[in-house]
């Protein structure tokens, strides 16, 4: 039987385009290792919380232009804190041990790569939230 992170490595889908060369940055080895596969995985999830967000804030998202749709997904994710914590806790929750104290050493730093993530996933796939 699988242990708990080996079992979290195997259902995370392999990235092509995410590779990781010697001289690569340790932050950015970690979003193309770790956060990348995650975002990936969980991307039904992800528009799934985000699809919820619009509804809990009275579907005011619907009545928008394009451009004013892909504000609004940035300064959601980006001012509202229920909502980051949110979309961060859907990838922290995936990570193994050791990932989770990678994230633990610079958290504000890893944070803010999820965050921005997670803004071009969903403005990305705009055509999922229309009504």
């Amino acid at each position: 039987m699988k242990n708990r992170d080996e079992y979290l490595r195997s259902i995370r889908p392999e990235l092509k385009k995410a590779k990781v060369k010697p001289d690569t940055l340790a932050h950015e080895a970690f979003q193309n290792n770790t956060l990348r596969p995650i975002a990936k995985f969980q991307n039904d999830l992800l528009a799934e919380v985000f699809k919820v967000y619009i509804k809990y804030r009275k579907n005011k998202f619907y009545g928008l232009n394009l451009e004013n749709k892909q504000t609004y997904i940035e300064d959601a994710v980006k001012k509202d804190a229920k909502l980051r914590r949110q979309l961060q806790g859907v990838f922290i929750g995936l990570f193994t041990i050791e990932e989770y104290e990678v994230y633990s050493s610079d958290y504000k730093a890893y944070n803010k790569r999820i965050n921005n993530l997670c803004i071009e996933r969903l403005k990305s796939q705009l055509q999922l939230f229309e009504a």
